[in-house]
């Protein structure tokens, strides 16, 4: 029988198979591979078996891929599956490899790790990761700024058209969300502490509340986080998307660089943006403050802007204004660097971003933490 099969694969070269039911010997010949299987599976399932132990031979098998190791496994685990003792003879040396690759690869097998860390070296590999972010990050900080010092001198070199298109879409498209979520930030301040002053009879100062926690932190804080999560993934997921295309290795490999056409006109644009991102969030938050007041404490539109034109002045609407720049270059610089650490496929791409949007929040917060520490210090 063996003889025979091999004959009949030699001659047309397509997977083959055969029982001797009397052994329960399956002989597998011809060319076991991705084309050549053909309905192969369909077949293994109704093979005429009979009770006790089966033998696969793979003797008459001339070639054998990642394919048919895979199903020559599947009929293995579907035999033994049934309570039979299978033994699989006569594979070559490749086939054997492949065989032991599917084995301990197939589904909901962990990969056994050979390597062994103990936890200080697990802390010093982390440490080692750690300090090499850092590098790089810097690393690309430094090379952005001397671009845009460069850029400064020659402005005529400067994407103006680019630094307009993302000047559109990091503020003005910005502007529905920003205005909604800043007026809403107001009604709450007014509703929460417009309460509390109302028991004590001091309802006027509701003003001197909203005015202030709006104008110095909560209007530039919420913004940014805004533009964190809006622009700033967009930033890494659309550099990410070209690092998986090549087209950043295809404006290097046409002289062009990448950070002068992909960083500098988002940076600068966020620069402008944020700011006026946040003035407009300071008009909406005190809007949303007056309405609330004048709905809880009856307290008139006029009344308010008077109280509020009394208590707060410029040093507190410039104190807001001057943290969103620095907010807008963490943002940009962080969601660039991202974009461009993107390697692989899409799954990096929704990595990278996500990363980016965790980082920006977490080091507006952190920036808007020492700012308020330094301006206690300084008694602003």
């Amino acid at each position: 029988m063996p003889d025979r099969i091999q004959r009949r694969a030699a001659q047309s070269g397509a997977a083959d198979v055969a029982i001797d039911a009397s052994e329960n010997l399956i002989t597998c010949s011809g060319r076991w591979t991705s084309g050549c299987l053909g309905d192969m599976e369909l077949r293994l399932t109704k093979l005429p078996l009979t009770a006790g132990s089966v033998i696969v031979d793979l003797e008459p098998v001339s070639s054998l891929d990642m394919t048919g190791a895979w199903l020559v496994h599947r009929t293995r685990e579907r035999l033994e599956a049934d309570g039979r003792a299978v033994q699989v003879v006569g594979a070559t040396d490749v086939a054997r490899r492949l065989l032991e690759l599917v084995e301990n690869n197939r589904p909901g097998q962990i990969p056994q790790s050979t390597d062994h860390h103990g936890l200080v070296e697990d802390i010093g590999r982390s440490s080692t990761r750690q300090v090499a972010f850092y590098v790089e990050f810097l690393e690309f900080v430094g090379n952005v700024t001397y671009l845009a010092m460069r850029a400064a001198l020659r402005p005529a070199t400067m994407y103006w058209s680019v630094i307009v298109r993302e000047l559109e879409e990091a503020g003005f498209d910005a502007l529905p969300i920003v205005g909604l979520l800043t007026t809403l930030i107001g009604v709450v301040i007014a509703y929460q502490g417009g309460i509390v002053l109302a028991q004590y009879g001091g309802s006027i100062f509701i003003a001197d509340m909203v005015g202030a926690a709006i104008l110095r932190e909560l209007s530039p804080l919420i913004t940014a986080i805004i533009v964190a999560g809006r622009t700033g993934s967009s930033y890494t997921a659309q550099i990410g998307t070209m690092q998986v295309t090549e087209e950043v290795d295809a404006l290097r490999s046409m002289g062009i660089s990448p950070i002068e056409l992909l960083v500098l006109p988002k940076a600068i644009a966020l620069v402008v943006a944020l700011p006026l991102l946040t003035m407009f969030g300071d008009i909406m938050g005190l809007l949303g403050g007056a309405i609330m007041a004048n709905a809880l404490l009856d307290i008139s539109l006029n009344s308010f802007v008077d109280r509020l034109s009394q208590v707060i002045d410029i040093e507190t609407f410039l104190i807001g204004i001057g943290k969103a720049p620095v907010f807008a270059a963490i943002i940009a610089g962080v969601g660039t660097f991202q974009g461009f650490r993107v390697s692989g496929g899409a799954d990096s791409v929704g990595k990278q971003t996500t990363v980016c949007v965790v980082q920006c929040i977490f080091l507006v917060i952190v920036v808007d933490a020492i700012f308020s520490i330094i301006f206690s210090r300084l008694g602003i």
